[in-house]
């Protein structure tokens, strides 16, 4: 299998693709390269001498006929007149766009960080070569191809800025989420204590601070770009903004208009463009990219991504989730208390997740109270219900049923809702139109209320029993709040990496933990498609586990559902066939 080398968002293949191949761990066994070269190119490069040896021999099969195609950019640290090395075991590097690609004559620079700065003075390995690479996947057969891998992230031994001709710019966009102003402050901290950054200035107001050291902040998410209203942020401003919930910058939803924003960039002499937000606001910055490249402008454009409800792919989880999931579970509690204070207590807690359930069901996962004694077993047993989990009310198997049966049991339940759940049961039942946000977001529709006015219907008029509700709604509270030292020490790394990334040169990334290693992934990657909870993989199965609660597929007659994005048939068990 050759070696493929892919770029998202870079629209000029090279004629000239070199790359250098990572190297593994060595063991004492070692394979060589099958060729040092490709084909098309073997007789411009018979001269050179072949690589060493550093691959395991395994045997591997080919990927997928239907693999993406990528177009290919060449290496950095290679000349022009490289070659490919073909490789037998499945390797693919999805690279991200550098601005020589696009501004091969600009020069470089050694990374201030050589010289043995007070923080990275003790670090064995400095820097980050171009052949540290990071695996998507890591759980893989014996003979399957060793996958797609990403750039590691971290710092390089060149850089393509001067520090002194650095002009930085921060927005942040949509709604608000824990640790955006982590993400802030460690931007501009990591600036200037590593990269020396102390003439980046701010445009058409007066600082706020005779430090040395200033960047420009747009206020107001991209609608920022093109108005005055900016704030000159220094490291001492910044000091202790983690310590607060929302944004210590304003911002907002929509606003896009790509030409508007590079204009104003260019006028601003801005070289460095960091954008926090979620997926709407990353594709954003894919497009701001794109005009970048297309006007030849040495401007690096990093992502930093935002969501509280974890729904970005490729990267293990984005920063606030571990905050949101913790501090939802006080609502969890909360909830515990009052229904089991009542007879027939029924505690409903919406949580964050519009297209994603991963609050939710971490949530409930995370809030199991068990309580051993003598020959008694008491469990807090919840119910959750997500966006990815199609349930029903009546019937047997339904909603209905199983909190009758659970209120007989125990005399309480309390149901654990994410708000992107049932939204389809509340528009035809309320026959809502579908509007959208500035963002381009559907409106919801509150399924919590409309669940308990279900309830009340039910149990007090067609079962006659009274039952004690109990509606919690947290969201703004949760959104709200600082983030954990979780999420800070998270936040923290998340900025040094989109820093070290613009500095080498690096444009149009997003970055990100892969298998809990930093790295740097073309944005396209992160948009493509939506991060949610898999019904057939196991973290739902330990849920269903914990909480006993049944599928809520319908069973009383043979259907077609849409589980993991699949349309699978259920049969009047309630079991999915294939």
């Amino acid at each position: 299998m050759d070696l493929k080398v892919c770029c998202f968002g870079y629209s000029k293949p090279s004629t000239s693709l070199p790359v250098s191949p990572p190297t593994p761990i060595r063991s004492k066994s070692q394979a060589s390269i099958l060729s040092s070269s490709s084909s098309s190119s073997s007789s411009s490069s018979s001269s050179s001498a072949s690589p060493k040896s550093f691959f395991k021999p395994r045997s591997f099969r080919s990927l997928p006929s239907n693999w993406r195609s990528f177009n290919s950019i060449k290496s950095q640290s290679q000349p022009q007149n490289s070659s490919f090395h073909i490789l037998n075991d499945g390797f693919v590097l999805e690279d991200v766009p550098h601005l020589t690609n696009f501004l091969p004559d600009l020069p470089s620079y050694p990374n201030p960080l050589q010289k043995k700065t007070q923080s990275y003075g003790l670090v064995k390995k400095t820097f980050v070569t171009t052949e540290d690479v990071v695996a998507e996947n890591i759980v893989v057969q014996k003979d399957s191809p060793r996958g797609v891998h990403f750039r590691r992230a971290g710092p390089r031994e060149k850089v393509y800025f001067k520090s002194d001709e650095v002009r930085a710019c921060i927005v942040a966009c949509g709604g608000l989420c824990p640790g955006i102003n982590t993400v802030i402050r460690e931007l501009v901290c990591a600036l200037n204590y590593m990269y020396g950054v102390d003439d980046i200035l701010g445009i058409e107001v007066t600082s706020l601070d005779c430090n040395l050291f200033t960047i420009t902040v747009l206020q107001g998410g991209y609608k920022g770009f093109y108005s005055k209203n900016t704030l000159t942020l220094t490291t001492k401003v910044v000091n202790d903004i983690h310590k607060r919930g929302g944004t210590f910058l304003k911002t907002s939803r929509g606003g896009h208009d790509t030409k508007k924003i590079v204009d104003n960039i260019q006028d601003r002499g801005i070289n460095q463009v960091y954008i926090i937000g979620g997926d709407g606001t990353q594709k954003g910055a894919a497009l701001i990219y794109k005009e970048v490249e297309k006007r030849g402008l040495q401007v690096a454009v990093a992502g930093i991504p935002k969501t509280i409800d974890n729904d970005i792919a490729v990267i293990d989880k984005s920063f606030g989730f571990d905050t949101a999931v913790e501090e939802a579970q006080r609502a969890i509690h909360a909830a515990h208390v009052e229904v089991e204070s009542v007879e027939n207590g029924v505690g409903i807690v919406k949580l964050m997740g519009r297209y994603s359930g991963f609050i939710a069901m971490y949530a409930t996962l995370a809030s199991r109270d068990v309580l051993v004694g003598y020959l008694i077993r008491v469990v807090h047993l919840d119910c959750c219900l997500i966006p990815e989990s199609p349930f029903y009310l009546e019937g047997k198997g339904g909603l209905f049923q199983f909190v009758e049966q659970r209120l007989k049991e125990n005399g309480h339940i309390v149901i654990v809702l994410a708000e992107g759940a049932g939204q389809d049961y509340v528009a035809k039942d309320i026959h809502a139109a579908g509007d959208k946000d500035a963002s381009g977001n559907k409106l919801l529709l509150d399924v919590g209320l409309w669940l308990s006015e279900k309830f009340k219907a039910y149990f007090t008029k067609g079962q006659k029993m009274e039952i004690n509700l109990k509606y919690i709604d947290p969201t703004y509270m949760i959104r709200a709040i600082p983030s954990n030292a979780s999420d800070n020490i998270y936040c923290t790394l998340l900025a040094h990496s989109a820093v070290h990334g613009a500095m080498a040169g690096y444009t149009g990334f997003t970055v990100g933990p892969v298998n809990s290693k930093h790295a740097y992934i073309p944005i396209s990657r992160v948009t493509e498609v939506q991060n949610t909870v898999k019904l057939r993989e196991r973290m739902w199965a330990r849920l269903l586990a914990s909480t006993n609660q049944p599928s809520f597929l319908d069973c009383n007659e043979e259907q077609e559902t849409v589980v993991d994005g699949m349309t699978v048939g259920v049969n009047n068990n309630g079991c999915s066939a294939m």
